[in-house]
């Protein structure tokens, strides 16, 4: 399976941490805003910085796309240098896809064939028929989309909550959770490790990005969250 990589690098440098490639233009620096490839070269800096503390790295697509193809060529540019410098790493897109008919093919091939990442997240919300292009490939990790952090009336409760027999419609199995909220979202740490790992001390791929990136030093932030995240997992 290859959410092995994944389980396999964070066993290697004991790690759950993920750090998310959010470069959005209006708040890279300057000296970055200059460079011929300014989200790259940011990207690069990052993962020279984070990568001894990173199991995963998470592009978020809306940022690369709202630079059209300049945008998605330093996308491409990023993935590549990562499996270039960096493979046992693992690599989420966050792209948040899911569509019908060969809508999906389209998506599926860009994802894991041109761009190469090892992951994808998706919408659930079309059902199993959308889903299925993306789980039929044996070769790549489906990260479906369950609970969000986006609290409110007209935010995640509106539907996420909604009861399923006795259960909200977001709680589901034993399986690889992908946390967002920490970091800049506020999410609680420990509670997230209490109830989220595994036998096996994984089970949890726990990202940071704003908190990180934009960070007067992000190697320092990444350590920081790192070292936490194993202090709290061994108690």
């Amino acid at each position: 399976m290859i959410i092995d990589k994944y389980n396999k690098r964070a066993k290697k440098i004991n790690s759950l941490l993920c750090v998310g490639l959010d470069p959005d233009f209006e708040k890279i620096p300057e000296k970055f805003k200059k460079m011929e490839h300014p989200q790259f070269e940011f990207n690069k800096f990052i993962i020279k910085e984070t990568h001894e503390y990173a199991s995963a790295f998470k592009p978020n697509s809306a940022f690369y796309e709202a630079r059209g193809d300049k945008g998605m060529a330093e996308l491409k540019m990023t993935i590549e240098y990562l499996i270039k410098n960096h493979s046992d790493i693992f690599t989420i897109l966050d792209a948040k896809r899911a569509d019908i008919g060969n809508t999906n093919n389209g998506y599926v091939s860009a994802i894991f064939d041109w761009l190469r990442f090892d992951a994808v997240t998706l919408h659930p919300y079309l059902g199993s028929e959308a889903l299925a292009p993306f789980l039929d490939r044996k070769d790549k990790v489906s990260v479906i989309l369950c609970r969000t952090s986006n609290h409110g009336k007209f935010g995640a409760e509106e539907f996420q909550n909604l009861k399923v027999g006795k259960k909200p419609l977001w709680q589901i199995g034993d399986m690889t959770f992908l946390v967002p909220g920490i970091g800049a979202q506020k999410g609680n740490l420990k509670t997230v490790l209490k109830n989220g790992l595994n036998k096996k001390g994984l089970g949890l791929i726990i990202n940071s990005s704003r908190g990180i990136i934009f960070a007067d030093n992000p190697r320092e932030e990444a350590k920081k969250l790192c070292e936490e995240i194993r202090k709290l997992k061994d108690i």
